[in-house]
């Protein structure tokens, strides 16, 4: 049977690209077919619908859907962790304040409220955009309005003048910067080292009825995710991800996130896990991981403080189970993990 896995065109996507492209799927006896969509609400209900049998999701839109906020309630769960970090704030040029003296420069707020993106109410990518409003001492809920716009829009929309920024993954903050229209004050690795970013969803009743292939998947994905995580494998990652049914970019835009020197639009950082995507524990979904981000969540408004969902919906006991089974894969583009 076909397993069909829903993805963005992000960066972050590249153990689903990997895992398809390198035969990590195939090794498992998956026959996987792709399904490239346009924004995270699409992504929500071909999952519910069923249309999707698993996706890269942002991993608070798990709590999203199981306890139905904008959308009909469906139990869902992840069983891995795709990737940590990979966003970042981007505001117009004309919210840069030039440095004196060769210093950078600095946000200049304007005296009218903004209208900034964020690519789903239920992100990480708005939970970093309300902490770096706070850092500014701007109120996220009264001072500025907060909208919804598709990641590979961002873009256009800045340059419209339709928002004044966004908080996006890769590799939109890097078209912006290129194009000479954007600068970034801040990154998910500059304030914080660890945050969970993508996750594997899909329904319980996928998890349950289909477990086989639901562990498969997971295997094949977690070779994946330690694929992309080599260094020497970077190059030929950036290659990948431009391809057509990818990202459909030039390598020159998707490189310097993936390779480390992200380019802010006020000179380059070394920025050494802008995307992590493997290593000690980063693929487990604990429901200590899943607790510390509902508890952020919480904090920003996007579910009641009382919710208790960490547990049911991050299932480190189906990784565990996964992962310890899974025997090591062999043949051309095999991980050595």
């Amino acid at each position: 049977m076909v397993v069909r896995i829903g993805f963005l065109s992000l960066t972050d996507a590249a153990p689903v690209v990997v895992a398809e492209r390198e035969g990590f799927f195939r090794r498992r006896g998956l026959s996987v077919r792709l399904s490239r969509e346009v924004g995270w609400a699409t992504i929500r209900e071909k999952i519910i619908l069923g249309e999707l049998d698993a996706a890269q999701a942002t991993a608070p839109m798990l709590w999203a859907i199981q306890l139905g906020l904008g959308c009909p309630a469906c139990a869902v769960v992840t069983g891995l962790i795709l990737s940590l970090n990979g966003n970042a704030i981007t505001l117009s040029r004309t919210l840069l304040q030039p440095g004196s003296g060769g210093a950078p420069g600095v946000f200049k707020r304007p005296d009218r409220t903004l209208t900034l993106g964020v690519v789903f109410r239920y992100s990480t990518h708005y939970l970093l955009l309300r902490e770096w409003l706070r850092g500014q001492n701007i109120d996220p809920d009264n001072e500025v309005r907060i909208v919804v716009v598709p990641p590979a829009q961002m873009v256009r929309n800045l340059e419209a003048g339709t928002i004044d920024g966004f908080a996006s993954g890769e590799p939109w903050n890097t078209v912006a910067v290129q194009r000479g229209i954007g600068w970034c004050p801040t990154w998910t690795a500059a304030m914080r080292t660890d945050q969970v970013e993508k996750v594997l969803l899909v329904t319980r009743h996928f998890a349950e009825s289909r477990s086989s292939e639901h562990a498969a998947m997971i295997a094949a994905l977690y070779d994946a995710c330690a694929w992309c995580e080599m260094p020497e494998n970077r190059p030929a990652l950036v290659e990948m991800l431009s391809q057509r049914a990818f990202l459909n970019l030039p390598p020159t835009v998707i490189s310097p996130s993936l390779c480390g020197n992200f380019d802010t639009g006020q000179g380059v950082e070394s920025v050494a896990h802008f995307h992590l995507f493997h290593g000690a524990d980063v693929n487990n979904p604990k429901p200590e991981t899943g607790m510390e981000l509902q508890t952020q969540m919480a904090r920003g408004g996007l579910v009641p403080r009382n919710t208790a969902l960490a547990k049911s919906l991050f299932r480190n006991d189906i990784y565990e189970t996964a992962v310890s089974a899974r025997s090591v894969a062999t043949g051309p583009g095999s991980a050595k993990v």
